[in-house]
């Protein structure tokens, strides 16, 4: 009897080691992983440099892109495009998708050293935003806003050409103002109104100078002040750089701005407002960030910018086919010299 309860005791103390062992085991190891868990291991973030102005509808965009890649985190960045630009350029920073306001930005500072492809996929109109609130605004129309304008009883904004293209695309519109309605010195008179008092890096840094009356009106994009439900003063074709068939005009309008080196100046020239995006050499995330443009591209992305009052180009194009990724290339097609 003895025997046996030594052995009863011996084995229950192989048990109880083996119980031990198997607790330490679970603790150092963990349970198996939950799918939960599973998508909590690969979440990822998604980094997006994009001009002020394409902030409503990739905001929508990029909702739809996290539902459907459960784990990965859209990180936007809104500013002018050119200072987008030169956050990869002379910073040496780091995203993976740049959306621009204007194609030539990627042309002028990124290509060829850090992108290889820009597709070209919206476009827009430059136009004057107001509210009930604006002084004259019962006043102003398509024939007297410059008048308006210029009173001394009202102020206007604008931003910055060197930052943003809406800055320098509204100098343009200056210009094309003073041949359009034949009034000398115009265009001149325009952009000396306010100094510098009223310029901010990119044009929707203004919105918030427009709404508590510290300004009267706004050049902007006639998409933003639709989705921000602010009255639109929308100008002549031959002013607002929306027609493709009036771009010779609009080529006769030209802006000095900053270029890739300190004290180089470059020469913007005027153009039919063209948005592209691309996708930087330094991304880090190359298979998402060709699917987030895929969805922006797609039948779902465009209805998204056209009911953000940027219209889409149907199909996208690039001149740079050759070089746009594969999962690419059936969205967007070749494009002649633009």
């Amino acid at each position: 009897m003895q025997g046996v309860n030594q052995i009863t005791r011996t084995s229950l103390i192989v048990h109880g080691v083996l119980a031990l062992a198997t607790v330490g085991l679970l603790l150092t190891t963990g349970c198996p992983k939950s799918p939960v868990d599973k998508q909590a291991a690969v979440s990822t973030e998604l980094t997006i440099f994009h001009a002020g102005s394409l902030s409503v509808p990739f905001r929508e965009v990029s909702a739809l892109f996290e539902q459907r890649h459960p784990g990965v985190t859209v990180k936007p960045e809104a500013a002018g495009s050119r200072e987008c630009a030169r956050k990869i350029s002379d910073l040496g920073r780091s995203c993976d998708v740049f959306g621009s306001a204007d194609y030539k930005v990627v042309e002028n500072l990124l290509m060829p050293e850090h992108v290889d492809f820009n597709i070209h996929f919206a476009t827009n109109e430059m136009a004057i935003v107001y509210t009930g609130k604006s002084n004259r605004a019962d006043e102003i129309n398509p024939s007297n806003w410059y008048e308006i304008l210029l009173r001394d009883d009202v102020a206007f904004g604008r931003s910055d050409p060197n930052s943003d293209p809406c800055g320098y695309r509204t100098v343009m519109v200056f210009q094309l103002a003073e041949k359009h309605y034949g009034v000398p010195g115009l265009a001149e008179a325009l952009a000396e109104k306010h100094g510098h008092k009223h310029i901010r890096p990119k044009e929707t840094d203004l919105l918030a100078l427009l709404e508590a009356g510290e300004i009267d009106y706004l050049f902007i994009y006639r998409s933003v002040g639709q989705q921000h439900g602010l009255k639109i003063m929308r100008l002549p074709d031959e002013i607002n750089l929306r027609s493709a068939e009036l771009a010779d005009l609009y080529g006769t309008a030209t802006v000095a701005v900053i270029g890739q080196q300190p004290g180089e100046f470059i020469t913007r020239s005027g153009g039919p407002i063209v948005y592209s995006v691309t996708i930087p050499n330094s991304a880090q995330n190359q298979e998402l960030a060709e699917a987030y443009v895929a969805l922006l591209l797609s039948a779902e992305g465009q209805a998204i910018m056209s009911n953000c009052g940027q219209e889409p180009i149907v199909a996208a194009q690039t001149l740079q086919y050759d070089r746009v990724p594969a999962r690419l290339q059936p969205l967007c097609k070749q494009a002649g010299a633009l």
